[in-house]
């Protein structure tokens, strides 16, 4: 009769699920399916589901976009560490800053490199005044509607005060949000002598020497990750799939097609969310 030898049991080392969210939120173009709930749904179930994981890492490089967006990928990602009972870790590359600093928010701990750029809690629209441009070249503007407020902030029409208004109201609104959430995740870490919701921003290294309270201290996701769980801690990044013809650098969408004038004005958006930073 053969004796069957039984191994020791092996401990596998603590993993960490990585989560990268990568660029302006809300945005997305042909090859690209944008930083958006939908998109990155999936990969945030996954990071929480699979195996048991000791902690998920955020690793954040955004200049923000949609508000709704931030409010639901943030969210999804609070939820799931609540029920499952997982610590959350946000690093931050580049920037996190408006929409990019909501989503830094959803983690426990928020870390930063020297120079990343933090911050910037506020809420903006911008857009351009044309209608003395049309008016120049003899362009006459034809508009008809049901409803008085359909052609609100027409930028081809002047600009009307009550239409102003009526933007900077809904405009405080959204930044209530903003800085409830805000509060809500940083608490009575955040400095309570200064108001830090102004659309300021600061880099790394400032918003913790003035201990704005913004984040938890200066440092990179692997040392980091190895000096709270140890030099054996492994780690599974989950990322968004890219398309074939995003791997070729193929943008056809933004060249032909009927999304084209869509397309160009999505990247030309994000690239002046990623401007205002000096990205």
């Amino acid at each position: 009769m053969k004796l069957i030898q039984r191994l020791p049991f092996v401990k596998k080392p603590p993993f960490v699920a990585v989560l990268r969210l990568h660029g302006a939120i809300g945005m997305s173009r042909p090859g690209s399916p944008g930083l958006s709930d939908a998109a990155m749904a999936p990969l945030i179930e996954r990071a929480f589901a699979r195996g048991k994981p000791v902690a998920v890492a955020l690793l954040i490089n955004s200049p923000g976009g949609s508000p709704v967006q931030s409010a639901l990928i943030a969210s999804r990602i609070r939820r799931l560490a609540e029920e499952k009972n997982i610590p959350v870790h946000a690093f931050v590359e580049d920037v996190a800053a408006s929409g990019g600093y909501w989503l830094a928010c959803a983690a426990d701990h928020i870390w930063a490199d020297p120079t990343s750029v933090i911050g910037s809690i506020g809420v903006i629209s911008a857009g351009f005044g044309l209608d003395q441009f049309i008016e120049k070249y003899g362009i006459e503007r034809r508009v008809h509607t049901a409803g008085g407020s359909k052609s609100f902030m027409d930028p081809f029409r002047p600009e009307k005060d009550e239409d102003v208004a009526r933007l900077k109201r809904l405009l405080e609104d959204m930044h209530v949000s903003f800085v409830e959430h805000v509060r809500a995740r940083r608490g009575a870490k955040l400095a309570s002598d200064r108001d830090l919701f102004t659309g300021d921003i600061w880099t790394g290294r400032q918003a913790l020497a003035e201990q704005t309270g913004l984040i938890d201290g200066i440092a990179h996701a692997v040392p980091k990750l190895k000096e709270l769980y140890g030099d054996k801690v492994r780690t599974l990044a989950y990322a968004p799939r890219r398309s074939i013809f995003s791997r070729f650098g193929a943008q056809f969408g933004a060249e032909i097609g009927m999304g084209a004038s869509g397309a160009l004005i999505d990247t030309a958006e994000e690239r002046a969310l990623w401007a205002r930073y000096g990205l």
